[in-house]
């Protein structure tokens, strides 16, 4: 990751490191960590296809308890981003799998003792998973140079579709073989062995962990100026700033769409498609792959572009844009498809335009606040999450009322251009913070 200029566009001043870099376990362990997170995020959306014939669900009820789990994300976002920022990510990780993970494992239980028992739990494991972007941003910070944060944001990014993509396919067949609660069982369970590795393999000071060597080490020193513990976050600075609130906006928007299609993708193949709960899950596995690709190529396409002259911003808008549009009109498509093969083929296009996403606001907290892109990703996940507490319970709605998905879609699609006018005219991509923008120079010559 050492040989080009990345997302900042900082300049390396120093040969490339030789061999395996210690960043690099931190990095891999932090996508791992976000691999696992989606895991376990997803698997209900296809296990709810089996959990509701089970149980005597409505479409409706079904919304709820899918959407259930983002009500507990949304309140845990700044307070998680607080404690990153205060205690260190690894530590706030550690805390928020071991949780997580305990009530994957008692959603089995919690189903069969009653839907407020079951939408309690799901709660609580969105609250655990509330801390994972905020605990990543903030161990990113200490260990990842400038220069390589777009392909590190990238392979963060490319583990979400990566792990559902893996949960419907997994889950699907599970489903054939056995019953849903074996699902939650399984993937429970590992999350317990993913904390003792991570237990075992990162830190959260790259200046005291022993395992670093001495070049990597003067490499990431650069990075050691941080804040003093105790320092006042800057709000006031922070939330009067229009590039923030297009990056909140943006969230908001991108993420309507996106947790649409996480829940109710695998349920769109089976109710409107006719197929069975297997084959949903893995014709659902289709479009989340075209996403892991094509967000893969994205990162390292970006900073390709950038090294060779182009404008981050440009960039940030252009691929922000042109996945927010690109999805929106596959999806408004998709509320037309008449057979699987079809579908499948839109919602590839849906997903692989908005994966373009991916390099355009994800990235941005380090663009425009790289010391308190913890905290600000806490931020705009609240508002962010919306979509995922409203949006998945409305779609239900909506398809109930209209017995069809093409409502849900349209509105969708009409969120995504809203934020694409948005970042098309507030979007910044350089530091805001008059402390911060020092820091892309101050790297650039310790580098």
């Amino acid at each position: 990751m050492d040989t080009q200029v990345g997302t900042l566009g900082v300049g390396n001043g120093a040969a490339p490191s030789r061999g395996w870099q210690r960043r690099y376990t931190i990095v891999g362990m932090c996508a791992s960590g976000m691999f696992l997170c989606y895991v376990d995020r997803v698997n209900i959306s296809v296990a709810a296809i089996a959990m509701q014939h089970d149980l005597g669900w409505t479409e409706t009820t079904k919304g709820l308890v899918l959407s259930a789990f983002f009500l507990g994300y949304i309140l845990l976002q700044v307070p998680t981003g607080w404690l990153a920022n205060r205690f260190g990510g690894k530590i706030v990780m550690s805390v928020a799998v071991l949780l997580w993970s305990l009530f994957t494992l008692l959603t089995p239980l919690a189903a069969t003792m009653s839907l407020p028992v079951l939408i309690a739990a799901r709660i609580a494991l969105g609250a655990g998973e509330a801390a994972t972007y905020p605990a990543v941003y903030n161990i990113y910070g200490k260990w990842v140079l400038p220069h390589e944060r777009g392909r590190a944001v990238a392979l963060l990014s490319g583990a979400i579709p990566a792990g559902t993509l893996f949960a419907l396919i997994v889950t699907g067949w599970m489903l054939h073989f056995t019953r849903w609660p074996s699902i939650f069982y399984l993937f429970g369970a590992a999350g317990f062995v993913w904390f003792a590795l991570w237990a075992w393999l990162v830190s959260d000071d790259p200046l005291k962990d022993r395992h670093v060597k001495p070049a990597e080490s003067a490499r990431l020193a650069a990075l050691s100026d941080r804040r003093a513990p105790g320092e006042a976050i800057p709000w006031r600075e922070l939330l009067s700033n229009s590039a923030v609130w297009a990056l909140i906006i943006n969230h908001f928007c991108s993420n309507w769409g996106f947790y649409m299609l996480l829940a109710w993708l695998p349920s769109y193949f089976s109710s409107a498609l006719g197929l069975s709960s297997t084959n949903a899950g893995i014709y659902s596995a289709a479009p989340w792959l075209t996403m892991f690709l094509v967000g893969m190529a994205s990162g390292w396409t970006i900073d390709r572009l950038y090294s060779r002259g182009v404008s981050l911003l440009l960039l940030r808008k252009l691929f922000q844009i042109a996945g927010l549009v690109g999805s929106g009109g596959f999806l408004v498509l998709a509320s037309q498809a008449t057979n699987a093969e079809m579908a499948v083929a839109l919602m590839c296009g849906a997903l692989g335009f908005h994966a373009l996403t991916l390099v355009g606001f994800v990235p941005n907290y380090l663009d425009i606040a790289p010391r308190y892109a913890d905290v600000l990703v806490g931020v705009t996940n609240v508002l962010g999450t919306l979509p995922g507490v409203v949006g998945i319970a409305i779609t239900g709605w909506l398809v109930q009322r209209t017995h069809s998905y093409a409502s849900p879609f349209i509105l969708a699609a009409m969120i995504h251009l809203t934020g694409a006018v948005i970042w098309l005219i507030f979007a910044k991509a350089s530091p805001i913070l008059a402390a911060d923008q020092e820091k892309p120079s101050d790297l650039a010559s310790k580098g």
